[in-house]
């Protein structure tokens, strides 16, 4: 039974990320090679002025994830902050680190990704009205982790080497934005030809969400689900990468720049699947379950009962949808036959499920490993410390609505 368990988790973790991990890599290769990454990066920064580039990440990612699974956007997204941190030498770790606090923080409180959805159900919660107070609440979590990430990225001041295939760490510099109109810009794909292979599968993936959410599965409509899955948007991605950027390239040159993409995703990979090979092992073995049942004896506030349940949940195996999900099957009837607010209920179920993502948690090593970060203890800052945040802000926004 505990083999089983860890290839269960192993297995199941990667079948759902593991092959998008391998797209998004080559085809980060391919816009680093293709100099589309040096035209998204110049683009966004005459998009949203400099000195913004966290600001504007982080709302990327607050947009994005509203349909889209946040490991799935970390991936399609890490190439455009990868090119900001080269293109103006600010740390990966800050715009790494804004975009992925983006997308974790209304992936786990506004539908319709599973979580949420789930608990929205399970509270008998309008999903409209979760969706707007969702945002609400997400807002200040958002600006209190760009904030940190900002911060973070002048302790931890790691960027792209010159062939866009290592990361350094030279004493810390003030962003450069000299360079942004050069000559060179001539000789780069068009921006609509750099951002196609991010930007058709996001539409893709949103497409699938919309006719999933509206029970739309017939016609063209079942085409709309099957591009939409992740794994086929992404792929559609890569091949939009590779028939419009590589043009002018030769084949074998190509092959070898993925094949270098395909090296650093395996660390990536490995890594990543363990994260859900543990937190599988403690869910299986009901650890959640039993610190749940101990909670719910205690005399806590009832508003506070769903959110302590979803943090210790989070802690205990790792999944965020797992401890929202659980801690709302469990807490609903407590909430409803308590007189308490079902809406705010819901709310603390979701935002309890944020806390200190570590080593059980897959997203933990996606979004470490996409930045360069290998060290454990620079891991913990970077994204543990960060859900943290987001989860304690969302707390206090909490309590407040409350009173």
């Amino acid at each position: 039974a505990t083999v089983k368990a860890i290839t269960d988790g192993f297995g199941g973790t990667l079948g759902s990320i593991g092959i998008i991990i391998g797209f998004g890599v080559m085809m980060g290769a391919i816009f680093e090679m293709s100099g589309a990454a040096e035209r998204m990066a110049t683009t966004f920064l005459k998009l949203f002025g400099k000195n913004h580039e966290e600001w504007a990440l982080a709302l990327t990612g607050f947009i994005v994830s509203i349909p889209i699974f946040c490991d799935s956007g970390f991936v399609i997204l890490a190439p455009l902050a990868k090119a900001l941190s080269k293109k103006t030498k600010k740390s990966m770790v800050s715009l790494g680190v804004a975009l992925a606090g983006g997308l974790v923080i209304t992936h786990s409180l506004v539908p319709p990704t599973p979580g949420p959805l789930g608990v929205a159900g399970t509270f008998g919660i309008n999903v409209g009205q979760f969706i707007l107070l969702g945002i609400v609440i997400s807002v200040p979590m958002a600006i209190a982790t760009t904030l940190y990430a900002k911060w973070l990225g002048k302790r931890i001041y790691q960027i792209p080497s010159e062939d866009g295939e290592s990361w350094e760490r030279p004493p810390y510099q003030e962003p450069q934005y000299d360079s942004i109109t050069t000559e060179e810009d001539k000789q780069l794909p068009s921006a609509f030809l750099s951002f196609l292979p991010i930007v058709a599968p996001i539409i893709l993936i949103l497409m699938n969400t919309i006719s999933s959410a509206a029970k739309q599965t017939e016609g063209i409509f079942s085409v709309l689900i099957f591009l939409g899955t992740p794994i086929i948007a992404v792929g559609i991605g890569l091949l939009l990468a590779i028939y419009t950027l590589t043009l002018k390239t030769s084949r074998k040159i190509v092959m070898e720049k993925m094949e270098n993409g395909i090296k650093s995703a395996g660390i990536i990979i490995l890594v990543t699947g363990g994260g859900g090979e543990l937190g599988n092992v403690l869910q299986i073995r009901g650890v959640g379950d039993f610190i749940a049942n101990q909670i719910v004896k205690t005399p806590i506030p009832v508003i506070i009962l769903p959110f302590l349940i979803a943090t210790l949940l989070r802690f205990a195996q790792g999944s965020g949808t797992v401890a929202m999900l659980t801690s709302a099957a469990i807490t609903a009837p407590i909430v409803s036959a308590a007189g308490g607010n079902m809406l705010l209920g819901a709310f603390a179920a979701c935002t309890g499920a944020l806390f200190f993502s570590y080593f059980n948690d897959s997203f933990f090593w996606v979004t470490n490993r996409l930045m360069g970060i290998s060290e454990t203890k620079e891991q913990i800052r970077v994204w543990s410390v960060t859900t943290t945040i987001a989860w304690g802000v969302g707390f206090i926004v909490l309590l407040i609505l409350n009173i």
